[in-house]
């Protein structure tokens, strides 16, 4: 169990010993950071809980395991957010089947993906569950955003803060386990520990070193010559907010040489905002690029 998961040891070990001294809790919730292991630590947990090998708990050859490994175990269920949000019926629905009866196993394990995407509605109506769960039951809740909970789904989990990856062994994971490198100390920073974020920052690297090369130079250019430049910009509507992340992250940096750049972080979240509103898109770019340059005549 875990054995091909880097990190968060300590997590690891909890859940292992909860499974060893029969101590496994009705409900979780772990938090942390995108791609850095939280799903696939939660998935290898059920599979444990799940196993009927009373002795290994992770024994891969019993029905159960065998039925878990090839997505067929039906007390075993991972809910993921229907488009934006996980929605009030999609709970019912895990509330329905979630108080039948185990089939393969002695328990039922439910994961809700992403469950910071929870509607409000849907997280009041999951209260009940958690109240009251079934015996045999056990609920994992993942997501980022902590404070995305009502307090009162937050108090009937035990909550497990996961740890961001280390840049040093996020470039070895990349380099032993994908083949890629990330040199580029600005993009690591930007990877946040996150193996997922670090790929998708690698397959856009070109993108992401123009946008850094734009930060860099908008003092020292004209707004034409900073339009033109920001080209990329424009062309990369479909993974702006990431690009808007890193612009922020550079601009904290910068913020050593002069206020100025840390005054600058505020348009850049005035256009996240404006975005979200659906607003323009190039007009959106055009005033974070001319507010930014104004700002910047230092």
């Amino acid at each position: 169990m875990f054995e091909n998961i880097v990190g968060n040891d300590k997590i690891k070990e909890l859940l292992q010993n909860s499974i060893k001294n029969k101590k496994v809790s009705h409900s979780y919730l772990f938090i942390g950071q995108e791609g850095i292991g939280k799903k696939m630590i939660a998935m290898d947990f059920a599979k444990a809980i799940l196993c009927l090998d009373e002795k290994s708990k992770y024994c891969n050859v019993c029905k159960s395991c065998i039925e878990f490994d090839s997505n067929n175990n039906p007390d075993f269920k991972i809910l993921e957010p229907d488009g934006n949000s996980i929605k009030i019926e999609q709970i019912r629905e895990m509330q329905s089947k979630i108080i039948e009866k185990p089939i393969i196993s002695s328990k039922k394990v439910y994961i809700i993906n992403d469950s910071d995407k929870m509607t409000k509605e849907a997280q009041n109506c999951l209260l009940k569950t958690l109240e009251e769960p079934p015996e045999f039951a056990t609920i994992i809740l993942i997501g980022a955003n902590e404070s995305a909970y009502l307090s009162t789904i937050k108090s009937r989990c035990m909550i497990l803060h996961f740890e961001n990856i280390q840049d040093e062994k996020l470039k070895e994971i990349l380099i032993n386990k994908f083949n890629q490198k990330l040199d580029n100390e600005m993009l690591l920073k930007f990877s946040q520990g996150s193996i997922s974020r670090a790929i998708n920052i690698i397959e856009n690297k070109e993108i992401y070193e123009k946008v850094e090369e734009i930060i860099s130079n908008i003092h020292k250019k004209d707004i034409i010559e900073i339009i033109k430049m920001s080209e990329i910009i424009y062309k990369s509507k479909e993974i702006i907010n990431d690009i808007l992340e890193n612009i922020n992250i550079q601009l904290m940096e910068l913020s050593k040489n002069s206020y100025a750049y840390l005054e600058c972080i505020d348009i850049v979240e005035n256009t996240k905002k404006r975005l979200k509103m659906n607003a323009n898109y190039d007009m959106c770019i055009d005033n974070m690029l001319l507010q930014m340059k104004e700002k910047l005549n230092i």
